[in-house]
């Protein structure tokens, strides 16, 4: 079974956790990422994190 690190509540249903969805503009083509936090439903701690491909329409030109 999995808990939370803080809290230690038991993480086993899809609703035991959040994912928060995060946009960041990097480097000098301004291409838009989606960096992805999870997080505890219980008590908010973050517990995870990723990054996705670059966001349709994230304006990837060179500026």
């Amino acid at each position: 079974m999995v808990h939370c690190p803080e809290c230690e509540a038991t993480l086993a249903e899809r609703s035991d956790i959040e994912f928060v969805e995060t946009d960041a503009t990097t480097g000098f083509l301004a291409a838009s990422k989606r960096f992805y936090v999870t997080t505890c439903a219980a008590c908010g701690a973050t517990i995870g994190s990723g990054i996705a491909g670059a966001k349709a329409g994230g304006g990837g030109g060179a500026v």
